[in-house]
């Protein structure tokens, strides 16, 4: 699954794919595999686009707001973020960014993050 993630990244990054043909993909189950608990390897490089399938919950790691760190959980990211509620699924584009001088924590839609400082991955989230 890594591999189709990364051919999928490489044309995504090249305007070769729009919201149709990655829908397509993901309806075919090529696209979207299951969550893994944080992005901690897969973050590198900063640019990266991967695809998820993932449950949201309000418990576990989480640092940062609409950038948080690499292990920070991905669930509760989705949830913080607002693209899902606990207990919800959805299919989420993680990409993986240069992580900024330190992270802000914030409240939203009932979870907690927390500041951070210098950390050395990162990503954000959206819905696809």
């Amino acid at each position: 699954m890594k591999v189709i993630q990364e051919l999928v990244a490489y044309f995504d990054r090249r305007g070769k794919l729009g919201r149709a043909e990655i829908r397509k993909l993901l309806e075919r189950g090529h696209l979207a595999s299951d969550a893994p608990q944080n992005m901690l390897l897969l973050a590198e490089p900063a640019g990266s686009n991967y695809y998820f399938r993932l449950t949201g919950h309000n418990e576990g790691p989480l640092w940062g707001t609409d950038v948080y760190t690499g292990d920070s959980s991905l669930a509760m990211a989705a949830v913080h973020a607002g693209l899902v509620k606990p207990g919800e699924s959805a299919v989420v584009r993680v990409t993986s960014v240069a992580p900024p001088a330190d992270f802000k924590g914030s409240s939203r839609h009932g979870v907690q993050s927390h500041d951070f400082g210098r950390y050395g991955s990162a990503y954000t989230l959206a819905l696809v």
